[in-house]
């Protein structure tokens, strides 16, 4: 990887299909002779000019703007040139193909860049680091304002600065620990005159607020898995309309109408919530293959879920059929649903049956048809996933920032184990951390293997 990004690239940096605006990014270093033989011309760097863009021929592929960032005065820290024009896919690749032509004279090693490598060569050449670069990646995908609001914030650098913070702190514990173990003959006590255990108890907390609200970022950036599960017509079509404000899911009263999974992303407070309508879950012989085929991929859906709602319908609750099938679903739920996986009661059909059953187990009534009810529903379920209002400060975040964290945690835990037997386990205290400080330089890429690296960058889009 490290040699490849040397070559100069070249890829249209705009959304696929047609649109006002298209434009064409090239970068790389030493790119003037490329630009002079592409446009007829220099360019003055950070100045828009309008020229046409001429074909071998010297006739127009199109007329529009060149901007040139000589590096390391660029997003990528190379030379970078950018030709925006109209934003028809076929002009675009005629513009990629011509400085493609160009190149092959003036710039032999020009190639179509991967997927992310203009914001990979920013992070190699020190323009971003990992947990900012990754957030160009948050931003796009964003599919909430918070979510929006808090990739920006990661962008600008908030998360990195937490976590600088961390490790200028972890730094200077370390310093403390091997200045010890360097010079044991020595009468002062580094560790007891530096405070090394209040420091260690401080760090640890600065650590557990950095880690909530790191939980609070992914938590905007990926979402909940939301599945609604329950008997046929208890009425799981008619919340996942009622929670998305659309029919999106077909109604009626005959059992078996949903036979595959239907899913919409709705947002609470800014939290996307990605809501999972399933098949009704039932034993009966009434059940074709088709339905059965449904069932199956409901209870694909509930292992995968992050909250299940097991919807009742209070209109059949006094059954004695209906009350054992619900019985044996709660059993599968029991066996099938992960350990730490919140399955939340949910009674529906309100508006039928204003005076609900006293025991609803911790659940919510509802009328999914009415709206009542909703609005606890929602707030619940914020509050299963964990979610506080946040503040201005909140950032976004990714599950591998999690485990990063939850590694550095574990690290300082022994550390503070060891720490109490000083002199007799030093060494192992100085090991820990250190593994604690590689493990926050992973979230900024201060120490990320290659593979890692490609990884992320493979799920970034072309042009970025």
């Amino acid at each position: 990887m490290l040699a490849a990004s040397r070559d100069p690239i070249v890829a249209i940096a705009t959304a696929p299909g047609r649109g006002g605006v298209g434009i064409v990014r090239v970068s790389g270093r030493g790119l003037a002779p490329f630009v002079q033989a592409l446009l007829g011309r220099a360019l003055t760097p950070r100045e828009a000019t309008y020229l046409p863009f001429a074909d071998a021929a010297g006739q127009p592929i199109d007329h529009g703007l060149a901007l040139w960032f000589a590096g390391p005065h660029s997003y990528t820290g190379e030379d970078v040139l950018e030709l925006q024009g109209h934003g028809g896919p076929v002009v675009l690749q005629l513009l990629v193909a011509r400085c493609l032509e160009v190149g092959s004279a003036v710039l032999p090693a020009l190639r179509v860049a991967r997927a992310g490598e203009f914001t990979e060569r920013a992070f190699l050449n020190d323009k971003l680091d990992l947990a900012q670069a990754e957030a160009v990646a948050d931003l796009i995908d964003a599919s909430t304002e918070a979510a929006a609001r808090s990739a920006t914030r990661s962008l600008a650098g908030v998360f990195s600065g937490r976590i600088h913070e961390l490790r200028d702190a972890l730094v200077n514990l370390r310093m403390l620990v091997e200045a010890t173990l360097d010079f044991p003959e020595e009468d002062i006590d580094f560790l007891q005159k530096a405070d090394a255990t209040g420091q260690l108890q401080r760090l640890r907390q600065a650590l557990a607020g950095v880690q909530a609200q790191a939980r609070q970022g992914a938590l905007l950036r990926d979402g909940l898995q939301v599945v609604i599960a329950g008997q046929p017509n208890a009425g799981k079509s008619s919340l996942l309309n009622a929670l998305a404000g659309a029919e999106l899911a077909i109604v009626t009263p005959v059992a078996g109408t949903t036979r595959d999974v239907v899913q919409q992303t709705i947002q609470i407070e800014g939290v996307p919530l990605h809501v999972v309508d399933t098949a009704g879950l039932r034993d009966s012989p009434d059940v074709d293959e088709v339905e059965k085929i449904g069932i199956e991929r409901a209870w694909g859906r509930i292992r995968e879920a992050d909250v299940v709602l097991f919807l009742h319908d209070l209109t059949r609750t006094d059954t004695a059929a209906y009350q054992s099938a619900d019985a044996a679903i709660a059993s599968s739920l029991a066996q099938t649903v992960p350990g730490g996986v919140p399955v939340l009661h949910v009674w529906n059909k309100l508006d039928q049956r204003p005076s609900p059953r006293a025991d609803l187990q911790d659940g919510v009534a509802i009328s999914a048809k009415q709206g009542e009810g909703l609005a606890v529903l929602r707030q619940r379920l914020l509050a299963l996933a964990g979610w506080q209002q946040p503040g201005d400060g909140l950032f976004m975040a990714r599950a591998r920032h999690l485990l990063a964290l939850q590694r550095v945690d574990e690290h300082l835990l022994q550390a503070d184990g060891l720490l109490a037997a000083q002199a007799e386990h030093l060494d192992l205290l100085a090991e820990e951390l250190r593994l604690a400080q590689r493990a926050l330089g992973d979230i900024t890429g201060e120490f990320t293997a290659d593979d890692l690296l490609g990884e992320i960058f493979s799920r970034f889009c072309i042009g970025k």
